[in-house]
Protein backbone atom coordinates (compact mmCIF):
# COMPACT_ATOMS: atom_id res chain seq x y z
CA UNK A 1 0.00 0.00 0.00
CA UNK A 2 2.98 2.38 -0.43
CA UNK A 3 0.54 4.54 -3.11
CA UNK A 4 -1.50 5.68 -0.44
CA UNK A 5 1.91 6.68 2.02
CA UNK A 6 1.64 10.23 0.28
CA UNK A 7 -1.94 10.77 1.44
CA UNK A 8 -1.40 10.22 4.92
CA UNK A 9 -1.70 13.75 5.97
CA UNK A 10 -4.58 14.26 4.01
CA UNK A 11 -6.50 10.69 5.25
CA UNK A 12 -5.98 12.29 8.60
CA UNK A 13 -7.70 15.47 7.49
CA UNK A 14 -10.54 13.55 5.85
CA UNK A 15 -10.71 11.36 9.38
CA UNK A 16 -11.29 13.91 11.58
CA UNK A 17 -13.72 15.87 9.45
CA UNK A 18 -15.54 12.68 8.73
CA UNK A 19 -15.38 11.23 12.32
CA UNK A 20 -16.29 15.23 13.77
CA UNK A 21 -19.29 15.64 11.12
CA UNK A 22 -21.19 12.35 12.38
CA UNK A 23 -20.21 13.52 15.97
CA UNK A 24 -21.79 16.96 15.39
CA UNK A 25 -24.65 14.64 13.89
CA UNK A 26 -25.48 12.94 17.19
CA UNK A 27 -25.31 15.84 19.22
CA UNK A 28 -28.27 17.75 17.23
CA UNK A 29 -30.01 14.72 17.90
CA UNK A 30 -29.78 15.34 21.29
CA UNK A 31 -30.30 18.82 21.25
CA UNK A 32 -33.00 19.63 18.59
CA UNK A 33 -34.30 16.00 17.36
CA UNK A 34 -32.73 16.43 14.34
CA UNK A 35 -31.90 14.92 11.93
CA UNK A 36 -33.97 12.23 13.43
CA UNK A 37 -35.38 12.63 17.35
CA UNK A 38 -33.08 11.17 20.35
CA UNK A 39 -34.33 8.06 21.74
CA UNK A 40 -33.77 8.61 25.12
CA UNK A 41 -35.07 11.38 27.35
CA UNK A 42 -32.24 14.23 28.04
CA UNK A 43 -31.28 14.34 31.79
CA UNK A 44 -28.39 16.66 32.62
CA UNK A 45 -25.13 15.04 31.34
CA UNK A 46 -26.79 14.19 28.00
CA UNK A 47 -27.58 17.86 27.76
CA UNK A 48 -24.27 18.60 28.44
CA UNK A 49 -22.98 15.60 26.10
CA UNK A 50 -24.61 17.26 23.31
CA UNK A 51 -23.45 20.86 23.97
CA UNK A 52 -19.85 19.49 24.13
CA UNK A 53 -20.69 17.35 20.40
CA UNK A 54 -22.10 19.85 18.85
CA UNK A 55 -19.60 22.50 19.79
CA UNK A 56 -16.56 19.94 19.52
CA UNK A 57 -17.98 18.40 16.19
CA UNK A 58 -17.47 22.19 14.71
CA UNK A 59 -14.42 22.73 15.81
CA UNK A 60 -13.17 19.43 14.86
CA UNK A 61 -14.33 19.48 11.53
CA UNK A 62 -12.92 23.29 11.09
CA UNK A 63 -10.22 22.40 12.77
CA UNK A 64 -9.83 24.76 15.37
CA UNK A 65 -7.77 24.01 18.72
CA UNK A 66 -7.89 20.11 17.36
CA UNK A 67 -5.75 18.57 19.99
CA UNK A 68 -7.29 19.90 22.58
CA UNK A 69 -11.09 19.40 21.58
CA UNK A 70 -10.16 15.95 20.61
CA UNK A 71 -8.51 14.91 24.15
CA UNK A 72 -11.50 16.51 25.70
CA UNK A 73 -14.01 14.54 23.78
CA UNK A 74 -11.74 11.43 23.98
CA UNK A 75 -12.12 11.68 27.85
CA UNK A 76 -15.90 11.96 27.41
CA UNK A 77 -16.62 9.41 25.14
CA UNK A 78 -14.29 7.24 27.70
CA UNK A 79 -16.89 8.56 30.62
CA UNK A 80 -20.37 8.23 28.03
CA UNK A 81 -18.84 4.33 27.92
CA UNK A 82 -17.88 3.30 31.35
CA UNK A 83 -21.68 5.22 32.52
CA UNK A 84 -23.72 4.42 30.01
CA UNK A 85 -21.99 0.73 28.43
CA UNK A 86 -19.61 -0.59 31.01
CA UNK A 87 -22.00 -1.91 33.70
CA UNK A 88 -24.00 -3.90 30.82
CA UNK A 89 -21.00 -6.42 30.15
CA UNK A 90 -17.52 -6.29 29.14
CA UNK A 91 -17.96 -6.71 25.70
CA UNK A 92 -18.35 -3.40 23.25
CA UNK A 93 -20.39 -5.48 20.99
CA UNK A 94 -22.57 -6.19 23.76
CA UNK A 95 -22.82 -4.11 25.89
CA UNK A 96 -24.35 -1.64 23.31
CA UNK A 97 -20.61 0.68 23.45
CA UNK A 98 -18.99 0.19 19.97
CA UNK A 99 -19.90 3.61 19.29
CA UNK A 100 -18.14 6.18 22.26
CA UNK A 101 -15.35 3.17 22.25
CA UNK A 102 -14.30 4.12 18.79
CA UNK A 103 -14.71 7.65 19.18
CA UNK A 104 -12.67 7.55 21.87
CA UNK A 105 -9.79 6.27 19.91
CA UNK A 106 -10.46 8.19 17.49
CA UNK A 107 -10.68 11.42 18.94
CA UNK A 108 -7.21 10.22 21.27
CA UNK A 109 -5.53 9.69 18.23
CA UNK A 110 -6.66 13.21 16.92
CA UNK A 111 -4.77 15.03 20.15
CA UNK A 112 -1.91 12.90 19.31
CA UNK A 113 -1.74 12.83 15.69
CA UNK A 114 -2.73 16.64 15.04
CA UNK A 115 -5.61 17.63 12.96
CA UNK A 116 -3.73 17.17 9.33
CA UNK A 117 -2.87 19.97 6.59
CA UNK A 118 -6.52 20.59 6.13
CA UNK A 119 -7.67 23.10 9.10
CA UNK A 120 -7.25 26.07 10.70
CA UNK A 121 -4.69 25.32 12.96
CA UNK A 122 -2.64 24.51 10.16
CA UNK A 123 -2.85 27.67 8.54
CA UNK A 124 -2.08 29.43 11.79
CA UNK A 125 1.06 27.49 12.24
CA UNK A 126 2.39 28.59 8.62
CA UNK A 127 1.00 32.31 9.29
CA UNK A 128 4.18 34.48 9.25
CA UNK A 129 4.39 35.78 13.24
CA UNK A 130 2.70 39.14 13.69
CA UNK A 131 5.09 41.86 15.21
CA UNK A 132 4.52 44.51 17.46
CA UNK A 133 5.19 48.28 16.74
CA UNK A 134 8.02 49.49 19.55
CA UNK A 135 8.79 52.79 20.48
CA UNK A 136 9.34 54.89 17.87
CA UNK A 137 12.66 57.03 18.21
Amino acid sequence: MAFLHGAAPQLLSVLRIIAATSFFMHGMMKLFGWPAPFEYPLNALLLAAGFLEVIGGVLLVIGLFSRQVAFLLSGQMAFAYFIAHGSQGFFPALNGGETAMLFCFLFLYIAAAGPGPWSLDEVASRAPPVQQAGPSN
